[in-house]
């Protein structure tokens, strides 16, 4: 744990292809691209907006102008215009006496699939006919319980439904059988207009081995030859069926897998270490590759979900499984969900297959990492070509190969909690650079180094483009100070060095700034929570990541302290001379509303002193600092807003002189000094054609005078995971 670990080779040929991959598609191939972002709540207008939305299944009308979603909570589904799809414009609702589960297209109109259930013992439902150009209803057919996914055949002459009459989780521990059974559903279509009269309900009791007399299907995907494949999610099983007649053609058990190299543990660090033997599959979302392949998202939902996918034929075979090759991708770029990661990792949900160009493709969307994964089908081992960025939680995705588009609907809204609200992605696959991520990990003894929460950085002295970073309390049990080699795209991380006292990893700490100390090691700033036993401190670290010494606030300071403390820390001067100076985040009790403090510490005769600083005024939420950092004469910054997507106003660099930082002894008037804006960054955070993040964490200056700033993931928490990490050019032409 002391030393820096230097970052090796992968260890099997697997884990390599997987983590380059992502970092460097090749030259030839293209790339997707995110080029807009639609919140599910500009289709709303008033005090509904203020509603909570969640875009859950997705598809597109067949010129692949318009998206159209679910949105269960509010009983409705959704319309996008994307006949810009730079531009997504929206196109309207339309509501339902209950809550659409799934939708899909067949010509002019949409089938939606709408659960109307009284409870979990008498489940209802039905599916709702709707002509997409005048947003009516047209018809309904009544399906005889509670529906799930739905899916039209190529020609568009017959529709399934999964009829799942899912188990009440609150009754025996949610253990199945619980009745009524679920079954199938199969009807013809004119025109796109589901025929009622035409209904079949195709039995699948006695088929699985985990509780047969209660099968639960859970999502339904036609071949070419009119046969449905089935998933049975709960009951760990598979069914092929002959659409045109309703007979089960084969079905067979989902297996199981012995998943090696995994985090089972939620501990505050990331350790692949773990093992899951026998985990049952367990899947959700399945598609046809071809009409003898499909693939599966091993989700788990009851007792298992193996954090991966896999390739099977119709018999059953296991053509290719993923294991925890997905995970450790998304690990290797920041997303793995630490907090929520003990039972089904990164937990793949949804999938979509589709051609473009020469290319067959599919596209795995891990649920709890907010990622997607585009694999390209080679026939054998499947090619991970990237991991894209989503917004919270993606549950659906639409393939538009005409128009080499993919659209992805994120179904989490956090607005109620000030967070982000739910989003339909728009990605576009053309030649060039994959712009995300903009930072990942290399692989230490085959096995990714998981990181986030980044939350400060330092430049590395007399070595241009290489940083410091540090990790918050997210990781309270893996405190890490990180190399960067920025001179690479994307940047890499390239080695670790472990936070320690006496040998153990350091707890109670949660480090927001980083700073050299002259000597080869670090000062850093950890904020303190006495809801959580944190103390605010200054922490000497050596080049072994060993706490030396730690500098506990004087009372005059610690009298007015709040949570919300140390944000950064910057060093002035050298030897004797040297002073370190730190950001306060907000006010304090003795702060004057609209002011925090830069704190000064000198090492040499350990005084304390403090300036103020003068705050913007917050255009809702509140408005605080975030980094300091010295280059040249000047303290660099970062003052934010801790509002999210459109919310959002202030995420601006501003700079201090340093002949303004003079301060006066704590306890006595202290003067207020003078700042300039230097950048707004809102610009720079949604290049990415994303919604703008909250936390803009960590900013320094390299040892060209490139100015480099990075965001806080918050560990995936409640966040879609995107660390953004760039640079702003040489800062003193600012």
């Amino acid at each position: 744990m002391g030393d820096f670990m230097t970052i090796s080779s992968c260890r099997t040929a697997l884990a390599a292809m997987l983590l380059a991959s992502v970092a460097f598609p090749a030259s030839a191939e293209p790339v997707f691209n995110r080029i807009a972002s639609f919140a599910v709540a500009d289709n709303l207008e008033g005090d509904a907006r203020k509603e909570t939305t969640s875009a859950e299944i997705i598809t597109a009308t067949e010129d692949g102008n318009t998206l159209i979603y679910s949105d269960s909570p509010g009983k409705r589904i959704g319309l996008i215009d994307i006949s810009d799809a730079k531009a997504p414009k929206a196109a309207g609702i339309v509501s339902f006496t209950g809550e659409p589960t799934s939708v899909t297209v067949a010509g002019a109109k949409a089938l939606v699939a709408v659960n109307t259930r009284e409870s979990f013992t008498k489940p209802s439902g039905f599916l709702a006919t709707v002509d997409v150009a005048s947003k009516k209803v047209e018809a309904t057919c009544d399906l005889g319980g509670q529906p799930d996914s739905v899916a039209v055949n190529k020609d568009r002459t017959l529709a399934a439904i999964a009829i799942e009459n899912e188990r009440d989780e609150e009754v025996n521990d949610g253990k199945i059988p619980q009745m009524p059974a679920g079954d199938l559903v199969i009807l013809s279509l004119k025109d796109g207009i589901a025929d009622c009269a035409t209904i079949k309900h195709v039995s699948l009791t006695g088929l699985a081995d985990v509780a047969g007399d209660d099968p639960e299907p859970e999502f339904v995907s036609f071949n070419g030859k009119d046969e449905i494949a089935l998933t049975l999610q709960e009951n760990n099983h598979i069914v092929i069926i002959d659409g045109k007649s309703g007979t089960v053609k084969t079905h067979f058990s989902a297996g199981s897998v012995d998943l090696k190299d995994i985090d089972t543990k939620r501990d505050g660090a990331i350790g692949f270490k773990d093992e899951q033997p026998g985990r049952k599959r367990e899947p959700d979302a399945v598609k046809w590759l071809d009409d003898n392949r499909i693939v599966v998202a091993n989700e788990g939902d009851y007792e298992g979900g193996s954090r991966g996918f896999t390739i099977f034929d119709t018999t059953g075979k296991v053509l290719f499984e993923s294991a925890a090759s997905f995970e450790h991708a998304i690990a290797s770029i920041g997303h793995y969900p630490e907090k929520r990661s003990s039972a089904k990792g990164v937990e793949p949900e949804g999938l979509e297959a589709a051609k473009f160009g020469d290319d067959n493709l599919f596209f795995v969307l891990a649920e709890r990492a907010s990622v997607v994964g585009v694999y390209k089908d080679t026939g054998a081992d499947p090619e991970l070509l990237q991991l894209l960025p989503s917004g919270i939680s993606p549950e659906g995705a639409i393939a538009i190969p005409s128009r080499n588009l993919l659209a992805t609907a994120n179904e989490v809204d956090l607005g109620e909690d000030g967070g982000a609200r739910s989003h339909v992605m728009i990605y576009e696959r053309g030649e060039g650079e994959a712009a995300y991520p903009q930072i990942r990990s290399a692989a230490k003894d085959g096995l990714p180094v998981g990181f986030g929460a980044l939350s400060g950085l330092a430049a590395v002295a007399d070595k241009p483009g290489f940083l410091h970073a540090v990790n918050d309390s997210v990781y309270a049990s893996q405190p890490t100070i990180f190399t960067i080699d920025a001179t690479q795209k994307p940047a890499l991380i390239t080695e670790t060095l472990r936070i320690t006292r006496d040998g153990a990893p350091a707890q109670k700490l949660d480090i927001e700034g980083i700073a050299n100390d002259g000597e080869g090691g670090f000062w850093l700033a950890s904020e303190g929570n006495a809801d959580k036993l944190y103390s605010h401190a200054l922490l000497k670290v050596n080049k072994k990541g060993e706490i030396k010494k730690e500098i506990a606030l004087p009372e005059a300071l610690r009298a007015g302290e709040t949570r919300f403390g140390f944000e950064g820390v910057t060093v002035v001067g050298e030897g004797d001379d040297q002073v370190l100076w730190m950001a306060v985040q907000r006010e304090w009790k003795d702060d004057e509303k609209g002011f925090v403090k830069l704190v000064s510490y000198k090492p040499s005769s350990e005084e304390w002193g403090a300036v103020r600083y003068p705050l913007e005024k917050a255009d809702g939420g509140w408005v605080g600092l975030s980094e300091i950092s010295v280059h040249g004469d000047y303290a660099y910054i970062l003052e934010r807003d801790n509002l999210i997507g459109q919310a959002a106003k202030l995420k601006k660099l501003y700079r201090v002189a340093l002949a303004e930082l003079k301060p006066a002894a704590l306890g006595d008037e202290l003067p207020v000094v003078k700042k300039e804006e230097v950048r707004d960054l809102i610009a720079d955070l949604t290049a990415l054609n994303g919604y703008v993040v909250d936390k803009v964490e960590g900013f320094t200056v390299d040892a060209a005078g490139n100015g480099y700033v990075v965001t806080d993931n918050d560990g995936v928490d409640d966040s879609s995971g995107e660390t953004l990490f760039f640079s702003i050019g040489a800062i003193d032409a600012m």
